[in-house]
């Protein structure tokens, strides 16, 4: 009777402790899954485009933006392939892979800043002006090398039109921005929302060089914005 009771105690213990983790990890991923977007930007897309690009961005920032504060370092976003990319979770039934992209990287940005937000600006932008490596010290920096830039196909002239009208915009955004001691998100420029500036249908497809032209003005816009 004794071992009995002692097993059937035992056994009562370790079911607890399994319904106690098991509320634990759900409640860990509905943590994630409800993390509040209220406050991002809606540029469309349907609902699951917008919540798995935000919260594939978000946690991946977060986890970047940990690392380098424990290491006791700040990097530029561009320098992760995450963020370049930012395809992370996306798949084609979701919709438009650029609009995702926009999503992921706004996320990512917010999330890296959340979890290393103590840097010192002086000391990063003096970092950057020193060659703007990357974690391997590696020169990162593309200035208008359009050859350093991505190859998603259309023509040579449309490619490099998009490139040099987005950078010189960017640029100068950057530069406007520097003289103000402040730093804006690109992504809230009209002219990179619009991404047009000096389109023409002649050139071809008009979503193809919106998207050179926005890889151009954010490059064009963190020269700017230090003193390149």
């Amino acid at each position: 009777m004794k071992r009995s009771y002692l097993v059937n105690r035992s056994a009562r213990v370790i079911l607890g402790f399994v319904v106690l983790l098991g509320i634990g990890f759900v409640s860990s991923a509905n943590g994630q899954r409800n993390r509040n977007w209220d406050g991002y930007p809606n540029w469309g897309g349907s609902y699951d485009l917008r919540q798995t690009a935000l919260n594939a961005g978000y946690n991946e920032g977060s986890k970047e933006g940990r690392n380098d504060r424990d290491r006791n370092r700040h990097n530029d976003y561009s320098g992760f392939t995450a963020y370049r990319n930012a395809t992370k979770d996306y798949s084609s039934r979701l919709g438009d892979r650029e609009l995702y992209r926009r999503y992921f990287q706004l996320a990512f940005e917010r999330g890296y800043g959340t979890e290393n937000p103590n840097q010192d600006r002086n000391d990063r932008n003096d970092r950057n002006r020193n060659g703007d490596r990357d974690r391997n010290g590696n020169d990162n920096r593309r200035g208008r090398n359009w050859d350093r830039y991505g190859t998603y196909g259309g023509s040579y002239q449309l490619r490099q039109t998009a490139l040099n009208a987005g950078y010189n915009e960017g640029n100068k955004q950057g530069r406007n921005d520097r003289k103000r001691g402040r730093r804006s998100n690109y992504r809230d420029f009209s002219a990179y929302q619009n991404a047009t500036q000096d389109y023409s249908s002649k050139l071809g497809d008009r979503e193809l060089y919106r998207r050179y032209y926005r890889e151009g003005f954010e490059n064009g816009y963190n020269d700017g914005w230090n003193g390149y």
